[in-house]
């Protein structure tokens, strides 16, 4: 489940120590935007130095956003922040799959370097160019890494050289913003929307969350830790969500909790496996704690 991507700048070890108890499906590092030039080399210690506590963390996915392809810092960054404990990196202003398939050849040496299990690390690629929206769907498709894409609005429209007019439906963004989860959905992987800036805007938040919801995004980046719970509430499991993940939990219950039958089998046409049943459990478990969002906008109790 990545219903809330969050950002913690990584300059500071009290940022970085109030993330460990944070409930966001994603905590990421920030070691882009956030750091300044000069604090780079301090945020990198920062976080290698956290990550060999990540036992101490609350959330299930500990990432880490780098500095740009072509930004100079990549392999700086990626030395720093590869090591066990990991999930993955953020990988910003990805404009086309080469960028990718670099990083991913990166990402490979240094596993087998640091005898970290091969392909283990995620890409999650933001898309903040217009040639990245062109290219979103070669994007999502260019390493078996990629797990997800991240929409990062503020510097789409910098690159498009227009001005975020809030509360008028969004127009100078809405192709791009549309475009993103539905070429992240034919990749096979999840879309995450871009942040609500505003951090005193609660109600604001939520309407954009919903519209996020409605374009087909899986989840939203979020900035401060007050927005994770108005995010969650509104990407709990659909009713279709979890009828899927019940058939998938009752096809593959028996093989992998108690060695009998197939770990891999085919479902609707589709091959799942231990990580679809991994990812199904997790909305099972979800959708156990409350009420489900239905597609027709009536609200289900889960029975168990």
């Amino acid at each position: 489940m990545f219903r809330s991507l969050i950002f913690v700048p990584s300059y500071s070890e009290r940022f970085l120590d109030k993330a460990k108890v944070l409930n966001a499906d994603v905590v990421c590092f920030d070691l882009e935007d956030s750091v300044p030039f000069d604090q780079k080399d301090h945020a990198r210690q920062l976080v290698r130095s956290v990550l060999t506590s990540r036992t101490s963390f609350q959330t299930r996915n500990v990432f880490a956003r780098i500095n740009s392809f072509d930004s100079g810092l990549t392999f700086p960054d990626l030395n720093a922040v590869v090591q066990k404990g990991i999930d993955g990196i953020v990988l910003p202003k990805v404009n086309n799959d080469e960028e990718v398939s670099a990083i991913d050849r990166i990402l490979t040496s240094l596993e087998q370097e640091r005898g970290i299990q091969e392909r283990s690390i995620k890409i999650a690629a933001s898309i903040e160019s217009a040639k990245g929206v062109v290219n979103s769907y070669s994007i999502a498709k260019a390493s078996d890494r990629v797990n997800m894409l991240v929409f990062g609005i503020f510097d789409l429209l910098y690159d498009m050289h227009l001005d975020r007019e809030e509360g008028n439906n969004e127009l100078e963004c809405i192709y791009a913003r549309s475009k993103i989860p539905v070429d992240a959905r034919a990749a096979g992987i999840e879309a995450i929307d871009g942040i609500w800036q505003k951090l005193d805007d609660a109600e604001g938040l939520k309407k954009d969350t919903v519209i996020a919801k409605r374009l087909g995004y899986s989840g939203k980046s979020i900035i401060h830790p007050n927005q994770i719970e108005t995010v969650h509430a509104i990407f709990l499991p659909s009713a279709n969500e979890v009828e899927w993940a019940t058939k998938v939990v009752n096809a593959l219950d028996e093989a992998l909790t108690h060695g009998k039958g197939k770990g891999a089998i085919r479902l609707e046409g589709k091959m799942v496996d231990a990580v679809h049943y991994k990812q199904a459990k997790a909305i099972l478990d979800l959708a156990g704690k409350g009420i489900i969002h239905n597609p027709q906008n009536t609200k289900t109790q889960v029975d168990h």
